[in-house]
C-alpha cells in the first residue's frame, strides 16, 4: 500500500514539473526591466506560454508593459510600427504578421499570459522579445531560442 501511495505522490508532484518546462514567467517593473534576459523553449514542447507579471505600482498609462515575440530581423520594424499604432492600440500594429506571439498592455500589480506554437520557431534562428511601449524596448528585451 505504502508503494501505491508513493508512485502516486510522485506522479502527482512530477505533472506541475513537466508542464513548467512549457512555461516561463518574466517580470517587469518601474525601473523599465524584465528579469529574464534569455529564453530556452525545449523542442518538445508543442505550446510555450510566457506570464508576464508587471511587479511595479505605476498604471499602464505611465508605466506600461508588454511581451512581444519576433524574429531578431522584425524587431526594430515592429517597434516602429507599434509607435504608430499608439496606446490605443497597445503600441502593436493590428494583425502584424511579424509578432509570433504577444501579451496585452498591463501597468503595476496586473499580469497577462502569451502562448504560441513552438512550430512556429526555427531551430537556429534568432528571436527577440522587447516591450513596445515607447522608449522601453532600448532596455526592456531579451532573446529566445528553440533548445534541445
Amino acid at each position: 500500500m505504502r508503494k501505491l501511495i508513493a508512485i502516486a505522490l510522485l506522479g502527482l508532484l512530477s505533472t506541475p514539473l513537466m508542464a513548467a518546462e512549457c512555461s516561463t514567467t518574466v517580470e517587469a517593473n518601474d525601473a523599465m526591466q524584465y528579469n529574464q534576459k534569455t529564453i530556452a523553449v525545449p523542442k518538445t514542447c508543442k505550446t510555450f506560454g510566457v506570464t508576464l507579471k508587471h511587479t511595479g505600482k505605476l498604471p499602464k498609462t505611465a508605466m506600461g508593459h508588454n511581451w512581444v515575440l519576433a524574429s531578431s530581423a522584425d524587431e526594430s520594424g515592429v517597434i516602429a510600427d507599434g509607435m504608430k499604432a499608439g496606446a490605443a492600440g497597445s503600441y502593436e500594429k493590428p494583425d502584424d504578421s511579424r509578432i509570433i506571439a504577444h501579451t496585452k498592455l498591463i501597468g503595476g500589480g496586473e499580469s497577462d499570459v502569451a502562448t504560441f506554437s513552438v512550430a512556429k520557431l526555427k531551430a537556429g534562428e534568432s528571436y527577440a522579445y522587447f516591450c513596445t511601449f515607447p522608449g522601453h524596448a532600448a532596455l526592456m528585451k531579451g532573446t529566445l531560442s528553440l533548445g534541445k
